[in-house]
C-alpha cells in the first residue's frame, strides 16, 4: 500500500497567518503606547517643574536655588543650603550634585523639594522616562552667562535667561515634545535641541537644524522657563 501524506490546507495556513499578524499587531501596539507614555511622562516633567518653579516665585519671591533666605527658612537638620540670592541659578543642569556645597542648579530641586512643590528631598536632579538627567541652568551657565541653542556657533538669538534641560530623548519623543509645547522646530521657539553624542551632555551653542527619525538619534531638549 502507497504511504499517503497530508500536508496544511489552505484554511489552516490562512487562520495561523492571521494569529501571527494579530501578535504582530499587539507587538507594535503595545509599543507604541509604551512610547506615548514615555512622551506623556517628558512632557509632564516640563510643565511640572515650570508650575512648582512659579509657584515658588509667588510664595517666597525667590528663585529657587538662589534662594537666599532658605537656609534660615528650614533650619531643622540637615538644614538647606541658601543660594547667594543674586537672581541667578548658577551650574549646569548637569553639575555633580554631589559636590560640598551644590551648585544653585542641583540647590534648586533642594529648595522645591522642601517647599513641597515636588516630591522627593534632596538636591540631586531627577530622571526623566528615558532616565536622563532632568536640570535647570541659566544660558550657558557661565560667568557672564552666553546664549545657548541659538541659530549657529556663537549662539545667536539663543537662550541667555532660565530653562529647563531634559537629555538622552529618543528622536521621535524629543520631536513630539517640541510640537506639543512649541513649534516642533528643534532650532527655534521656547524649545530647543540638540543632537547628542554622549549621555547628559554640556548645552551646546548652536541648536539643531532638524529633527533626524533614524531610530538612534537621541537629543537633549530644553525650553525656557
Amino acid at each position: 500500500m502507497q504511504a499517503r501524506q497530508r500536508g496544511f490546507t489552505l484554511v489552516e495556513i490562512a487562520i495561523v497567518l492571521v494569529i501571527i499578524g494579530l501578535l504582530i499587531g499587539g507587538v507594535l501596539k503595545g509599543q507604541e503606547m509604551i512610547t506615548q507614555a514615555k512622551i506623556k511622562n517628558a512632557v509632564a516633567d516640563f510643565t511640572g517643574v515650570s508650575a512648582a518653579y512659579l509657584g515658588f516665585q509667588d510664595r517666597y519671591r525667590a528663585l529657587p536655588g538662589d534662594d537666599a533666605g532658605a537656609a534660615a527658612r528650614w533650619a531643622t537638620p540637615p538644614a538647606a543650603v541658601a543660594g547667594n540670592g543674586n537672581g541667578q541659578v548658577a551650574g549646569g543642569y548637569n553639575a555633580d550634585c554631589s559636590a560640598s556645597p551644590p551648585a544653585e542648579s542641583c540647590l534648586w530641586w533642594d529648595h522645591l523639594r522642601r517647599a513641597g512643590f515636588l516630591s522627593g528631598s534632596g538636591a540631586r536632579q531627577p530622571a526623566n522616562a528615558l532616565a536622563g538627567l532632568v536640570g535647570v541652568q541659566m544660558g550657558d551657565a557661565g560667568s557672564p552667562i552666553g546664549p545657548v541653542l541659538g541659530a549657529d556657533a556663537s549662539g545667536t538669538g539663543g537662550f541667555t535667561g532660565l530653562i529647563q534641560c531634559s537629555a538622552n530623548l529618543p528622536d521621535k519623543i524629543a520631536q513630539a515634545i517640541d510640537v506639543q509645547l512649541d513649534d516642533g522646530v528643534p532650532s527655534t521657539g521656547s524649545v530647543r535641541a540638540q543632537l547628542q553624542s554622549d549621555l547628559n551632555p554640556a548645552v551646546t551653542k548652536q541648536a539643531a537644524t532638524a529633527y533626524v527619525e533614524n531610530g538612534t538619534n537621541q537629543y537633549l531638549v530644553c525650553r525656557t522657563l
